[in-house]
């Protein structure tokens, strides 16, 4: 039977400074991970990263954070070698890297496309990738994508068009991976209170509750 129990395991967490994946990182500490690797894209994204560093480490877990650009291949390669350097292969890997554009479709640039695939599909894609890759057996991996990929809404096209294709690299991963006992995951959270959105004044009328989420789940996974 597959363990799910957090004690013990290591955790590598991409865009694990703040927001979402900062309580993510900060949860897993908590709940007693042996290890908590955050990743953060800038140095803009310092500070928080350095706040949320000094909570895993107060929960009794070993912290370890690095920068990167994970829109290139090569910088999610170094992203796992570093942290199978530092704390060992990670039993859990979660990639919550994501960037939000709501702009009607019309007026959309070639250079906004370019880089909502970059951030949104490209990434994810070479994170699960080098999870499969490097991954204890048994192990858990989960991207964040979105839960509009269920709506019927204007002004997303990007976004949603740029978080879907992780539902299919998801499947593909499940089956690859299924073998080895690790899960494969998608969960499409709903809309989030961050600093960003709360300056852009997001408003999402389609949703009810506001607090919607999409999980996916796919044959082959443990």
């Amino acid at each position: 039977m597959a363990n799910h129990s957090i004690k013990g395991k290591t955790a590598l967490i991409a865009g694990g400074a703040k927001n979402l994946g900062g309580l993510i990182a900060r949860d897993l500490a908590k709940q007693g991970a042996k290890a908590v690797v955050i990743h953060y894209n800038s140095a803009g994204s310092k500070i928080d990263a350095d706040k949320t560093f000094a909570a895993i480490e107060a929960a009794g877990a070993k912290a370890v954070a690095f920068q990167g650009d994970l829109t290139r291949a090569g910088a999610v390669e170094k992203l796992f070698a570093d942290t199978i350097a530092a704390v060992g292969r990670p039993d859990i890997a979660i990639n919550t890297v994501g960037k939000v554009l709501k702009k009607p479709m019309v007026e959309i640039s070639e250079a906004e496309y370019d880089e909502m695939t970059a951030v949104n599909s490209k990434s994810a894609f070479f994170f699960l990738k080098e999870a499969g890759k490097h991954l204890n057996d048994n192990g858990k991996v989960c991207t964040l994508v979105t839960s509009l990929l269920g709506a019927f809404t204007p002004f997303y096209a990007a976004y949603e068009g740029t978080k879907a294709p992780v539902e299919h690299f998801t499947r593909a991963a499940a089956k690859e991976f299924g073998s080895r006992g690790i899960s494969v995951t998608a969960v499409g959270p709903g809309p989030m209170d961050t600093p960003s959105s709360i300056r852009r004044r997001v408003t999402m009328p389609w949703l009810t509750t506001g607090r919607q989420r999409r999980c996916r789940s796919f044959p082959g996974q443990a």
